[in-house]
């Protein structure tokens, strides 16, 4: 096993999604937004108790990244991609491992004795998602884990790397690591922004990211909020904001960036350092309201599509229309999770 290599190296906060639906309540009580991502303050934290207590519950593996590589998993064949993050030595860390050994994602976790694994209140109210996150060991990694005798070859052989924008609020040593080291040696680095706040009050940490990213994806709100941290004109103006990204500094000159921002059920925009001013728009094909079971993890599902895609070797508009059927067969099932058995899609 210690010989196996993988095109696709993946980190991020692996989580254990608690999973309910009719929350207005919750919303109410705990100071919530329908369709936000926070990270949970003292007030919030009775929230976990209640979901088990009060509600029927769904557990689910989450974590953006995780939740990406196991698309990404999905899409290409065995053996492509693997997973790091911090968990604890407890039982929701064999249900992660038992979800991304069904998809085929190799995980080489760095384990934290005594610390409970992360997990991540998912509160749904119609088809928006709420979630709270309590990251737990998760925010415990250790940079020297990289250099581990397990992973340091992992990360050797990568030849894409991609981590959640949600690892800045903790390990942004670790994302400096990875993505100094994919600029200089060539490969690729990408970063997806994960949620508002990120922009809001991780900045000084993006933007000592940014210069190594070579793919930068976010969904419509991430984008606003980074346009408004960074004091852009027209803050809802996606293409504006794609470019205003694109062409910022870049380490590695030579590979263009490209910037993709997704919009539910909104089309598509994809923006490159290469032709800045020449946005390019894809249409998304809507899912019947019937049809749509929650759509927690849909942004996720179109990551994984457009990286297993990308690796793949295909075109960044077909990268773009894997994304979307991932994101459309994910918004159709319980959570971040996919049909089996698989639907082929390259």
């Amino acid at each position: 096993m210690a010989s196996q290599t993988y095109k696709l190296f993946c980190m991020g906060n692996p989580l254990l999604d608690v999973q309910v639906t009719n929350g207005e309540e919750l919303l109410k009580k705990y100071g919530l937004k329908a369709n936000d991502a926070i990270l949970a303050e003292e007030k919030q934290m009775p929230i976990y108790d209640e979901l088990v207590k009060n509600y029927k519950v769904t557990y689910v593996a989450g974590g953006a990244s995780q939740n990406a590589a196991r698309g990404a998993a999905y899409v290409l064949p065995a053996n492509s991609v693997v997973y790091t993050g911090c968990v604890g030595d407890d039982e929701l860390a064999e249900q992660l491992r038992a979800a991304n050994k069904l998809a085929g994602l190799r995980e080489v976790y760095q384990v934290k004795a005594g610390e409970k694994t992360g997990a991540c209140a998912v509160v749904l109210t119609g088809h928006d998602r709420s979630l709270v996150t309590t990251l737990r060991a998760a925010e415990k990694f250790d940079l020297s884990h990289l250099a581990s005798p397990t992973v340091a070859p992992l990360v050797d052989a990568a030849e894409v790397f991609y981590v959640e924008g949600f690892f800045l609020t903790h390990g942004t040593d670790a994302v400096l690591e990875l993505s100094k080291k994919s600029s200089t040696l060539s490969k690729v680095f990408a970063l997806n922004l994960s949620a508002p706040f990120i922009a809001q009050f991780f900045s000084t940490q993006l933007q000592s990211v940014l210069p190594f990213c070579d793919i930068i994806i976010a969904n419509e709100s991430e984008a606003e909020a980074y346009a408004i941290a960074i004091g852009l004109p027209d803050k809802t103006d996606l293409a504006a904001v794609a470019r205003a990204i694109a062409i910022s500094p870049k380490a590695n000159a030579s590979r263009p960036r490209v910037v993709i921002f997704t919009h539910g059920a909104e089309s598509t925009v994809m923006v490159t350092s290469a032709e800045p001013n020449s946005p390019k728009v894809f249409k998304v094909t809507p899912i019947p309201s019937e049809q749509i079971v929650d759509t927690n993890g849909a942004g996720d599902a179109f990551a994984g599509g457009f990286l297993g895609a990308f690796v793949a070797g295909k075109s960044l508009d077909q990268c773009v229309e894997i994304g979307h059927k991932m994101g459309a067969m994910c918004v159709q099932l319980v959570g971040p999770q996919f049909p089996f058995p698989k639907v082929p899609l390259l």
